[in-house]
């Protein structure tokens, strides 16, 4: 029987600078969705990249004194090493100026012309560079000097050139009832609405060409025009739906499920988007979800505050899963959200080295102690069995809804208080004193411990893959039975077990 399939992508990212906590927060946002749904019997494929064209990086290439295609490879490299370090599970690392994805992308302009969507003008308008993205007059706000800004406090400048357009205006109705029909077509709520109101508000032709510049992929037909950069951007969803052969425009993995992208530019995928795609009569994604901003300490990471951080620092300093534990846990997925060295520090300590790791690390050093490292045989389920066994019924449950609605913070709050039970049997059975009284009812509390830890650990394996496979390996679990279809699956008594390490030690800021 073959597996549901689920494509699921992030936003790709634009290498001018180097990589972000945000850029971070996305990628392990998206990569705990991608495990959960493997875990969960899907066959996913995980898309991630780099948008590698337009003016911006025209820019930063002259900047640098180097071509631009130069500039990006360089450019392109910590992207992809801190995917790496991130233990980001994507299936493909997809470039802009791929070969596959040029074809394709001319491939969607032509669909979009041949329904008669695309027509040569001329712009006038406001566009900043630094957004990519054109702005009405009353869009506009007013910065410090007087000058004119885009609503995300960016430089914007005037514009006047020839220009192909494409009928955004023609969509209003159709995006307006695509809304209506399919209301999880955006989440959360809050970017629903936001969406909702501008494109009731009115929609005006889209240029979605250049003259100005050279860096992007030429217009078929018109190789004085490269295209819009977010049209290229946007078009990558479709090259990476296809698994095989080479830039297509029906993907065997289109329609994607789920895009995972900041809130900044749910504009693009909510509008801009769908619209593209219904000219060129191509299926709709499932899911457009606009996460918020991480912030340092409350503030929003600027280089003129001084405050941005590079990530690969923060998995040095801290480690790939409790990074990953922590973003996931403390920030409310879809609305922004605030990190600091100490509330790492703080949160890692409390759920990994107080909860998890103290579980784990002392029913297993009972079990190497009195019991030859052997696991116990399971005894009749008594009044305190009952109990845990009705929490991680409860638990378990909320977990998976949570998941599944894309609430990952809610997830772990439901794995915590699965712990916080665990912990409460463990302590109020004392399995170290029944060592003195009552080996045998030793052995049945050890056993009930290990089993909770084992379908804690099997649940919190998406946010945290490196360490839970190594407590999976102290528990015994064979390599077959950690996905959800092993929840249920005890390991055997008698089983021999490692020796035990503790997988979650306490951290200091000075450590």
């Amino acid at each position: 029987m073959s597996k549901p399939r689920f494509y699921v992508t992030t936003a790709i990212a634009y290498p001018n600078g180097r990589p972000h906590m945000g850029h971070a927060y996305e990628a392990i946002a998206t990569d705990v969705i991608a495990r959960f749904k493997r875990l969960d019997g899907f066959d996913v494929r995980f898309l991630t990249g780099t948008d590698e064209h337009g003016l911006k990086i025209d820019q930063a290439a002259r900047a640098a004194g180097k071509p631009p295609k130069a500039y990006v490879d360089e450019m392109v490299a910590p992207f992809q090493s801190l995917h790496e370090s991130l233990g980001i599970s994507f299936d493909r690392f997809i470039r802009t100026t791929d070969d596959d994805h040029k074809a394709l992308v001319q491939a969607l302009w032509q669909r979009m012309a041949a329904n008669g969507d695309l027509y040569l003008g001329r712009y006038e308008g406001w566009y900043s560079v630094r957004d990519e993205a054109y702005y009405d007059e009353g869009e506009l706000v007013t910065g410090e000097d007087g000058g004119k800004l885009s609503p995300n406090g960016a430089p914007v400048e005037w514009t006047l050139e020839e220009s192909w357009f494409f009928k955004l205006s023609a969509y209003q109705d159709k995006l307006l009832a695509l809304y209506e029909s399919h209301p999880e077509y955006i989440q959360p709520t809050s970017r629903f609405n936001e969406m909702r109101a501008f494109v009731a508000g009115g929609l005006s032709d889209l240029s979605i060409s250049r003259t100005s510049f050279t860096w992007g992929i030429p217009v078929p037909g018109d190789e004085r025009h490269v295209m819009y950069v977010w049209l290229d951007a946007l078009a990558n969803y479709l090259t990476g739906a296809v698994a095989t052969g080479r830039g297509s425009l029906d993907g065997e993995w289109w329609p994607a499920d789920l895009h995972v992208v900041g809130k900044d530019v749910v504009r693009f995928h909510a509008v801009y988007w769908p619209a593209f795609l219904m000219s060129a009569g191509i299926a709709l994604p499932k899911t457009v979800f606009g996460h918020g901003f991480l912030l340092n300490r409350g503030e929003k990471m600027s280089k003129s505050l001084g405050n941005v951080v590079d990530p690969a620092a923060m998995v040095d300093r801290f480690g790939v899963d409790r990074l990953r534990w922590f973003l996931c846990r403390e920030v409310a997925f879809g609305e922004d959200g605030s990190y600091s060295d100490e509330a790492i520090v703080e949160r890692t300590n409390a759920d990994l080295a107080n909860g998890i790791g103290n579980l784990a690390q002392r029913s297993l050093s009972m079990v190497a102690k009195n019991l030859g490292g052997v696991m116990p045989v399971r005894g009749e389920a008594g009044e305190t069995e009952l109990r845990l066994k009705e929490a991680f019924l409860s638990g378990s449950e909320a977990y998976f809804t949570a998941m599944n609605a894309l609430a990952l913070h809610k997830a772990l709050d439901a794995l915590m208080a699965m712990v916080a039970a665990a912990n409460g049997y463990f302590a109020e059975n004392a399995p170290w004193a029944l060592a003195k009284t009552d080996v045998a009812r030793m052995a049945e509390v050890l056993a009930a411990t290990l089993d909770a830890t084992r379908r804690i650990v099997i649940l919190a394996q998406p946010f945290m893959p490196g360490s839970t496979a190594q407590l999976l390996d102290q528990l015994g679990v064979a390599a077959d039975a950690r996905d959800f279809n092993g929840f249920n699956m005890p390991v055997n008594a008698g089983t021999q077990l490692p020796a035990p390490a503790g997988v979650f030690p306490r951290i200091t800021l000075e450590g």
